[in-house]
């Protein structure tokens, strides 16, 4: 069988399995907004760690990472310690948000905030905030995945077809079953990326004939590549704390991981969620190994985002590359999937539930959501039609804005004096940091992100300090910390 022939059956295999995946998902579907968003508050242990890695392993991951070891050094290896950190605050943020989501019955992060700060002005910078830094990360994935297709298929299938097949399987198992069909489906994108990265680890291990190899031969003819701040002299201790704060936490606050949270059966997951994610960062050291080997084998890149696939197609045993790109394709697919999943729940319970109809059944309810997962999965892809960027400066960006909601969530969660004036303030001031230090001061966007961040901080802080009590607020927060207390202590 020719090669690009059996490129086509591994990429159609992988697109008809979570067709399949989508159609038995919609199956158990119970025609409700709760199950078709949350999963009906009763997701397992098992389900929920694999669609939350699917969804924290994107194109951002495979060809982003790459990239920035290729062209920048060292500074990604902090991706180990911000995947333990994603645990730590997964367990100790996320599960007070599903206990107060359990409570009050949140579906969206903006059912959280309109509630506990009592403020439509707030909700509504929280929703926009959200569409905004979302729409860039779907992107991503879908020009990363696009473009895997077709280094895979040797240019049978071209990007843009790749992006289209890509984006129309994503929207029927979506349509089909809701977050039901996403995680179940990430299951199987999980599988395929785990494969795929240890592949890919274990090929570069092979070629170099161990990693001792590899790093003596990076010592003596690029040695910059080994030490902060990299060959380009720009990736300092700075921007190391600065993704490692930011990453993470713009990931917890992004709408995909809100919903993830609202959707755990039981507190007991929660405790066990940080351990499985620390064991599987350990992954990380495939793609640290392909982009340091990429520094020797493919010296003359002009565009580091090609290294991952180009490294595999011109050195790899073709079967073995094929497998190793469709685990990419599918970790810019399990990411997508959940994007336009909550970019749909974001628009039908925020935007047309609460400002267009409020008086809407379930049944018409679902109706809309569907409506909007067409119609932003074509909007998503006419953008990347016309914009089909893929660098990780787009996820630091999309990162570095949903970031800024953790700030109002932590002192919703524990600070009394906690109010709407210091949230608004505090958003409004990090947004406008980051703007200023990325487009102004010219300073890289995960560091400008990470200042943006401490501006929302200190103005939240001050504003909230300073202007009168909310009674409003501060007793709902109260009360809930208090029934957190008395749940779990």
């Amino acid at each position: 069988m020719e090669q690009s022939s059996v490129a086509i059956l591994f990429i159609g295999a992988s697109m008809f399995i979570p067709l399949w995946i989508g159609a038995k998902a919609g199956e158990k579907d119970r025609n409700t907004i709760e199950d078709f968003f949350i999963h009906s508050r009763n997701m397992g242990l098992f389900t929920l760690f694999f669609t939350v890695q699917a969804t924290w392993w994107s194109a951002f991951a495979f060809l982003g990472s790459t990239a920035y070891y290729y062209a920048n050094g060292p500074v990604y290896w902090t991706t180990i310690g911000w995947d333990i950190f994603f645990g730590v605050l997964f367990f100790e943020i996320g599960k007070r948000i599903w206990f107060y989501g359990k409570n009050n019955q949140y579906i969206t992060a903006t059912d959280f905030f309109t509630d506990i700060y009592h403020s439509k002005i707030l909700g509504v910078i929280v929703t926009f905030v959200m569409m905004l830094f979302t729409i860039p990360y779907f992107q991503i994935q879908i020009s990363g995945g696009a473009y895997l297709i077709e280094a895979a298929s040797r240019g049978y299938i071209p990007s843009k077809m790749g992006a289209f097949l890509f984006t129309t399987v994503i929207v029927i198992y979506v349509w089909t079953g809701g977050l039901r069909a996403v995680a179940w489906a990430d299951i199987f994108y999980e599988f395929l990326i785990i494969i795929g990265t240890l592949l890919g680890g274990f090929f570069i291990f092979y070629y170099f004939n161990g990693i001792e190899n590899l790093f003596s031969q990076l010592n003596e003819y690029h040695p910059s590549s080994l030490t902060l701040p990299g060959p380009q002299g720009t990736a300092g201790p700075l921007l190391w704390i600065s993704m490692f704060i930011i990453v993470p936490i713009g990931a917890l606050m992004g709408p995909p991981l809100w919903i993830r949270m609202y959707a755990v059966r039981s507190v007991k997951t929660f405790y066990i969620m940080p351990l499985l994610l620390s064991l599987i960062s350990l992954i990380n050291i495939s793609p640290m190994l392909i982009g340091n080997a990429g520094i020797l084998l493919e010296m003359q890149l002009i565009d580091a985002d090609t290294l991952f696939p180009r490294l595999f197609m011109s050195h790899a045993p073709y079967m073995l590359a094929y497998i190793i790109l469709i685990g990419g394709a599918a970790a810019a697919m399990s990411t997508s999937n959940s994007q336009i999943h909550s970019i749909s729940a974001i628009y039908t319970i925020d935007i047309h539930k609460r400002y267009i109809n409020k008086n809407l059944n379930d049944k018409k309810l679902l109706n809309v959501s569907k409506i909007a997962i067409v119609i932003f999965a074509i909007l998503s892809y006419l953008t990347y039609i016309f914009n089909p960027g893929i660098l990780i400066q787009l996820g630091l960006t999309a990162l570095s804005g949903t970031a800024q909601v953790f700030v109002p969530t932590a002192g919703a969660l524990f600070w009394d004096k906690s109010n709407s004036k210091g949230a608004i303030a505090g958003i409004l001031s990090g947004l406008i940091a980051i703007i200023i230090f990325s487009f102004i001061k010219n300073l890289n966007v995960g560091i400008a992100g990470f200042l943006g961040f401490l501006t929302n901080i200190i103005v939240f802080v001050i504003v909230s300090s300073v202007t009168p009590e909310d009674h409003i607020t501060s007793s709902k927060i109260k009360e809930m910390r208090l029934k957190y207390k008395n749940t779990f202590s």
